[in-house]
């Protein structure tokens, strides 16, 4: 063949192929992941997910995913077993499907609280699932505020870990506080870190519960550390399960003085007596984010849901485009109070 015959350069560029970014949801949280996609200006693509009749998950991708970049938006919530099987198989499927890259956008990673061998013959269920999502496919996972931060360590491939301090930020910086002193409260010692940054954002100083815990599920707040008395406290946690803590937290600060007690956190897991705690608790208001839905059931006026979908848009855009996703900590987002 002689040079003349060879295809010109652009001919070749337009016959390469073009690696598509491409989302897709599963049905833990698909309002979630419509929200993501509407701020990518891109659609969810099709994909069958249904159960036979003894409980078993069939998943089939509906359209070539050959040589594209697949997103996976799964928060591993309520069922938490489900769920985490339908990710599995997500992931299995796209493996199958000659995929380029597949990212698990994780927003609540559940099993993420047994995190170490806190007594004798436990489990570290959350080594184990970061396991199974490696061997199923996943080659990336991007997760929204982790119960630890060690559990990026736990996985042998890639971990974006991104947090919805943006989105609490603007909503503390949004109290009326009526003159009175603003003060962050960690519900634990565990939380300061958390706590501490908020508090930093806002231009507020910290106050601390010791409390102690005697089994799952279960704590006992002992002592505030810090002055609280005529403040506007502000708790900050990651996840409120069953509210027990985070309600008598508020109980005592209250009987300290405290003039209001507001509660933000990222992960609504609200199971068992959670919502009723908290509609007849002291808090005044508790927001929350969208990263798991709130359930089908009467939800109490003092708690006030609000999207990161922002947030984990920007991040799969900036993955999928090879650009820094830590620079997303400076991440603006206007929240509204109804």
């Amino acid at each position: 063949m002689s040079l003349e015959q060879l295809p010109r350069l652009e001919s070749i560029e337009r016959i390469l192929p073009t690696h598509d970014i491409k989302l897709f949801s599963g049905r833990s949280n698909n309002v979630l992941a419509t929200e993501i996609a509407d701020y990518l200006g891109t659609t969810l693509e099709p994909i069958t997910i249904k159960n036979f009749s003894d409980g078993e998950i069939y998943v089939q991708i509906q359209d070539s995913v050959r040589g594209d970049d697949v997103f996976i938006i799964q928060p591993i919530c309520a069922p938490v077993n489900e769920n985490l099987m339908e990710l599995l198989i997500l992931l299995d499927a796209f493996k199958r499907a000659s995929a380029k890259s597949i990212t698990a956008v994780i927003p609540y990673y559940g099993y993420a609280r047994q995190d170490r061998k806190a007594s004798g013959r436990e489990a570290i269920t959350a080594k184990l699932v970061a396991d199974l999502l490696t061997q199923a496919g996943a080659a990336r996972v991007l997760a929204m505020d982790l119960h630890t931060g060690q559990i990026q360590g736990f996985f042998n491939i890639l971990v974006d870990h991104i947090y919805a301090t943006p989105v609490i930020v603007n909503y503390v910086k949004n109290i009326d506080t009526k003159g009175s002193e603003l003060v962050c409260v960690s519900p634990d010692m565990g939380g300061v870190k958390r706590t501490r940054a908020l508090a930093k954002q806002v231009g507020a100083p910290i106050a601390i519960i010791d409390k102690r815990r005697d089994k799952h599920n279960s704590a006992v707040a002992c002592n505030i550390i810090g002055d609280v008395k005529d403040k506007v406290c502000v708790m900050f946690d990651d996840i409120i399960d069953t509210a027990g803590t985070i309600c008598e937290a508020a109980r005592m600060l209250k009987e300290q003085g405290a003039k209001d007690v507001y509660v933000c956190a990222v992960h609504p897991v609200f199971s068992g007596p959670a919502l009723k705690r908290l509609e007849e608790s002291p808090i005044k208001e508790v927001v929350v984010t969208n990263t798991i839905p709130l359930a089908d059931c009467v939800i109490p006026e003092k708690i006030k849901q609000v999207s990161v979908a922002p947030l984990l848009g920007e991040a799969i855009s900036r993955i999928h485009d090879d650009k820094s996703v830590s620079s997303l900590f400076g991440f603006e987002i206007e929240y509204k109070k109804d």
